[in-house]
């Protein structure tokens, strides 16, 4: 197994990223190995500052980044030999079995939808992210910012999807699915909503139970949450900002801890020929670790395998 990981990404890159490969590799068995894409002579400082050597780690050089705000599609075609470019370009040949960076968000989106490619039978991939449950465990939220206008189709895709990841990655079985809307009626709702939930209705691809509403986000009503890419991210950046503001208020409380985004290390996007997971751009090496974590997971699950026979 092959991990391959963008040490260039993100605002404390290579640091971040470095330090936490290293805290990764400890978790790691021997057959599981980390690839690290990026300046090596920008990394190895790191490596000494840690007694760690770095030779446990196999590297592919390039000094070329693409920056948190360049054009992402531009920035693809135009620097080749960007760490993300390679590490997609590794991605296609099978020379990694995994791919996740915490940098360009637009860049990496960019980079599977026409390096990897989606699944057959997938009309658009989606970024997904971890929810925590009030009681106990978590769910999961798609689209959160992939698509910011979608179909029907669309809708009821991320519904498998999730359902898929919620119960091969997260452990649930027979996830309930359901649609975030405005009110539980079928009738309520834009004209998106109301399209959508007429054809999950009828499906037998997951167990969908209706229309959930924003207060329904953080309970067990549903351990599958589906949206549009705008009304995601939206709630997304909300949520974020309840573990923010609880250390401001100097509030501790389990619950509200959940919420820190280092525990889950990045949103995957699901739909795609290959694992790949976008970190946040102020990833710690806490938030990389678990990133490498969770790749390794979506790999030995054959997640990807268990798309494509479904949509098959």
């Amino acid at each position: 197994m092959k991990i391959g990981l963008d040490i260039m990404g993100g605002d404390f890159a290579p640091k971040a990223a470095v330090l936490g490969a290293i805290a990764a590799y400890k978790a790691l068995s021997k057959d599981q190995a980390i690839v690290l894409i990026g300046n090596r002579d920008q990394a190895l400082p790191f490596f000494a500052e840690q007694d760690f050597n770095p030779d446990l780690f196999e590297f592919v050089h390039t000094t070329d980044v693409i920056g948190m705000g360049e054009h992402p599609t531009k920035a693809i075609v135009q620097k080749p030999n960007s760490s993300i470019s390679l590490g997609f370009r590794l991605l296609k040949e099978k020379k990694l079995d995994s791919f996740s960076s915490a940098g360009n968000t637009g860049a990496m989106l960019v980079g599977a939808m026409f390096s990897i490619k989606t699944i057959p039978g997938i009309i658009r991939p989606a970024l997904a992210t971890i929810v925590p449950k009030l009681k106990s465990g978590y769910g999961l939220m798609l689209d959160v910012g992939a698509n910011a206008d979608c179909k029907p189709d669309n809708l009821l895709q991320f519904g498998a999807l999730g359902s898929l990841y919620a119960e091969n990655i997260l452990h649930i079985k027979n996830p309930k699915v359901g649609l975030m809307n405005i009110g539980e009626e079928e009738e309520k709702g834009n004209l998106l909503s109301m399209a959508t939930h007429s054809v999950m209705k009828d499906t037998h691809l997951y167990n969908f139970i209706g229309n959930i509403e924003g207060r329904d986000l953080f309970n067990s009503k549903a351990d599958v949450v589906v949206c549009d890419g705008f009304t995601g991210n939206v709630m997304l950046k909300l949520a974020e900002t309840f573990y923010i503001l609880t250390l401001k208020k100097g509030f501790k409380d389990e619950f509200f801890d959940r919420f820190n985004y280092e525990q889950y290390g990045g949103s995957p996007i699901l739909g795609v020929n290959a694992p790949v997971i976008i970190g946040h751009g102020i990833s710690n090496p806490e938030a990389i670790k678990n990133m490498i974590l969770l790749s390794r997971s979506m790999i030995l699950s054959k997640l990807v395998d268990k798309i494509t026979a479904a949509f098959n």
